[in-house]
């Protein structure tokens, strides 16, 4: 979203089971039900985006330049460290937020396409039985409609997003001032083309929401199971186990996309080393560096998307929660039958 939401590349957001079983409260399908859901997803986003901004771009540099040259010696966190302690020394604490400004400003549009297209979906393909419930391969569908309009909606603000990433490291080009300016300046050049680079690789990290979002089902599915309790009362502590699982597996599996879409991303209209499009980068990579050069940032990433996960996760039930309490639905008027 996503990116990872994303994958997208951002924080892919959560589910709602909680409209899914309860559809008299804030249903999902009324606008007050999905204004709630995507306030709440882009808080939650907001505050999981902030506090791993750092560790995405060293993830994103990663990926486009590879490891960095750091002291002899440096290996596993302490490349880490080191790009902090690098980024800190040569581009001052900005360098190290460069892309939160788009990122902040994807998120509200990010959650808002995907909330009103997933869960439109899910009240279309679950059971007529009154349970409401989809099935593994419905929730999958749903999933994966949501994640396409929300990439081809967001999309440019990402590419935006890799480009303030990695413009620090870059020598002799003019950076961008701005997410606005930056947006006006690749259309400018590069035309739609440029905006929309590294779409298809996103489309393709579509299969880790596909991923992550039923398997963050099922495993809050057991846990309520094995507590004998409702998916709605589960603790934020099972919330926090089944959405780090979740995403562990679905970033481990998927990962190879992000590499070719932040590659893409990153090159400009006149750049000497251009990918000619995802086939040409996905040779060109396997070649040069290997089935390793997939997975460049690989470590980088689940440092950084599993305690995002859980935050995004965490905040959002927390925050849904407290806008369902602050602004109640109104209740349903009570039907009763004719007596005779």
């Amino acid at each position: 979203m996503p990116g990872d939401v994303a994958t997208s590349p951002a924080p892919a957001p959560p589910s709602v089971s909680s409209s899914s079983q309860n559809h008299h409260h804030h249903g999902p399908t009324t606008a007050r039900g999905l204004l709630c859901h995507a306030v709440a997803g882009a808080s939650a986003g907001v505050v999981a985006a902030t506090f791993v901004c750092p560790l995405d771009v060293i993830k994103t540099r990663f990926q486009v330049h590879g490891w960095p040259k750091l002291a002899t010696g440096t290996i596993g966190g302490s490349v880490i460290i080191g790009s902090l302690q690098q980024i800190a020394q040569r581009e001052g604490f900005r360098g190290m937020y460069r892309g939160l400004s788009p990122t902040v400003l994807a998120l509200l549009p990010n959650w808002a396409v995907y909330f009103t297209v997933y869960e439109q979906l899910k009240s279309l393909l679950s059971s007529n039985d009154g349970s409401h419930q989809l099935s593994l391969g419905a929730n999958v569908v749903a999933a994966s409609c949501a994640g396409a309009a929300t990439t081809i909606v967001t999309n440019p603000l990402w590419v935006v997003k890799t480009r303030f990433q990695t413009q620090g490291i870059r020598a002799g080009s003019i950076p961008y001032k701005g997410t606005l300016a930056a947006l006006r300046r690749i259309a400018h050049e590069e035309g739609i083309r440029g905006l929309y680079s590294g779409l298809v690789p996103a489309l393709a990290g579509i299969s880790h929401v596909a991923i992550q979002f039923p398997a963050y089902e099922k495993i809050k599915a057991y846990l309520a199971e094995r507590d004998n309790t409702t998916v709605e009362a589960l603790s934020f502590g099972d919330v926090a186990v089944a959405s780090s699982l979740a995403k562990v597996a679905a970033s481990t599996l998927t990962y190879p996309h992000e590499v070719v879409r932040s590659r893409l991303q990153d090159q400009r209209a006149h750049s000497d080393a251009r990918y000619k499009g995802v086939i040409d980068c996905i040779r060109k990579v396997y070649h040069k560096e290997g089935v390793a050069g997939f997975y460049r940032g690989c470590a980088t990433n689940l440092l950084r998307t599993t305690p995002a996960a859980v935050i995004t996760f965490t905040s959002f039930e927390m925050i849904h929660r407290f806008l369902i309490d602050l602004f109640p639905a109104e209740p349903e008027p009570q039907i009763h039958p004719l007596k005779h």
